[in-house]
Formats: structure tokens, sequence, C-alpha cells
């Protein structure tokens, strides 16, 4: 595969889209510089796989402006023993990033066709520490659990309860919350067993599909 392609691309992507734009965590630029992006997005996209911006990936899904995956990240504040629940696979690069930074990845995917793809490329870049299943991401994975930290990278209407159910005490949760026109990134803290909550600033996601989530 070609890792190692695009390297002052990826370099250039974590100097001005996210380094200078305030992201500080060394873990999580390191993390960023090491991902290949360009593998995560079809081929005829490749050429703008380190752009300040989505792409779609196919079925109506998008993969996350960079930017946007470091601050999602960085909100975790993962140190390297954690165990993450990821929900929406996608096309498994968000899915990379916490796989360098925690024990073990947790992710629900509910097409199967991503899924399909996003393990693929996920088992070719070795990352060995990643398990991936379809089914609806707003129930979580419950046998798995609970969770240091969660990620959702698709907007809710509401923080799905299984979630919080789902989430270790002093765990974090980050979230988009929101309708069509746009949504609340929001951080919980599971703190003595209630969910408290901030905003992070206004963000834009696909729709989170499920019973906790919007109809599909």
């Amino acid at each position: 595969m070609e890792v190692n392609n695009y390297l002052g691309q990826r370099e250039k992507m974590v100097r001005v889209q996210i380094e200078a734009r305030g992201i500080k965590d060394e873990r999580v630029l390191a993390a960023m510089r090491r991902v290949p992006r360009h593998l995560f997005v079809p081929e005829s996209m490749r050429h703008r796989a380190y752009e300040d911006s989505p792409l779609p990936i196919g079925q109506t899904q998008t993969i996350s402006q960079p930017y946007t995956v470091a601050a999602m990240t960085e909100a975790l504040g993962l140190e390297g023993g954690e165990v993450v629940l990821e929900i929406g696979t996608g096309s498994g690069y968000q899915t990379a990033v916490l796989a360098e930074l925690c024990e073990w990845v947790y992710s629900i995917e509910r097409l199967r066709d991503l899924a399909a793809l996003a393990r693929k490329t996920l088992e070719e870049l070795k990352y060995d520490n990643v398990a991936i299943r379809v089914g609806d991401g707003t129930l979580g994975w419950r046998e798995r659990g609970p969770f240091d930290a969660i990620l959702v990278t698709a907007g809710a209407p509401e923080i799905p309860k299984p979630l919080t159910e789902q989430l270790k005490e002093g765990g974090r949760l980050v979230i988009p919350v929101g309708g069509a026109e746009g949504q609340t990134l929001m951080l919980g803290t599971m703190e003595d067993g209630r969910l408290e909550t901030e905003g992070l600033g206004p963000y834009r996601f696909v729709d989170l599909i499920g019973a906790y989530g919007w109809k599909g």
C-alpha cells in the first residue's frame, strides 16, 4: 500500500489545518501525521485527500474534515490505555486515528459495504486493536462496555441513552447534537453517575440513523 506517499501533503495538513487552528495535543498531532488519509478515500479522490474539507466516500456518507477529526479526538483526552467505542465507522479513518491513541477501538457501522471496506483497509494497515461490527450504533455495544470514551461521528437529535449507560465513571462522550441545519459538538463527562455536558462549537455532520437517532 502507498502508505508513505503524500508525506509532504500530510505534514502540511497537520501544520496548517490542525496545529495552526489550536489543536495542541501532541499525541493527536502525531497520530494525524502517521495515518495515511489518502488510503481511506476512493481512489478517484486521493488527490484531494489532504484538503481542508470533508469528502464523499459513497452511500451519501463522508470522511470528515481533518480538523474535525483532530478536534473530536483531542476532546476525548486519550492517554493510551483506554477502550473506546466509535459510532459510525465510515471509511475507517477516524477509527485508525483512535487506534493510534488507545488500547482498543470497538466501532459500529450501519452500512455493511462501508464496514467491509473499512475493515479491509484497517487490516491492510495492520491495525490489530480494532473490531468493527454492522448494526445500530445508537444502541452501543453493551457486551464490550463500559467504555472509557465514546465518539459519535454523525449528528443526533439528542444524546442516545444507551451510550450514556455504557460510559464509565469519569469517561468522556463526544457527539454532535442538533438538526439538519447543523449541530453543536457536545462533550459529556460522566460524573457521579450523571453526564455533565458542554458545547464545543458548531459543526455539520450526516444524520445519526437508529432507534435513538433519526429514523432512516
